[in-house]
């Protein structure tokens, strides 16, 4: 729900006080936002069937994703300090975690798949 808000916010609101280049950034931020929230909700649903500990780790991942990576742009483009844009690096490496534990969580389903066969 928030990516969606947000990014209506940014599509309306913002369209007058932004550049192209600032609405383009908020525009990256919704879009990481709204994808890994979609992921977090799926990952959360196969944890509930089948904890693992690379399901748990790709969660928090991509919560802390969400929160470094997107806020950080967020807040870059609200206040302007510049130094915010140093923070969204670690962000996008938490996502990036998030979608190996996801991967080798499959890989360990996929695994334990064939062994039973």
């Amino acid at each position: 729900m928030s990516a969606v808000v947000l990014g209506a916010f940014g599509a309306h609101a913002l369209e007058a006080h932004f550049s192209a280049d600032e609405l383009e950034t908020w525009g990256t931020a919704v879009l990481y936002q709204f994808v890994h929230s979609l992921a977090l909700v799926l990952t959360g649903i196969w944890a509930m069937v089948l904890p693992s500990p690379g399901l748990k780790l790709a969660l928090w991942s991509f919560v802390l994703g969400m929160f470094f990576f997107s806020g950080s742009l967020y807040l870059l483009l609200a206040t302007g300090q510049s130094w915010l844009g140093a923070v969204a690096p670690i962000g996008g490496t938490a996502f990036i975690v998030g979608w190996v534990g996801l991967f080798l969580s499959a890989r360990g389903l996929t695994t334990a798949s064939i062994r039973k066969v």
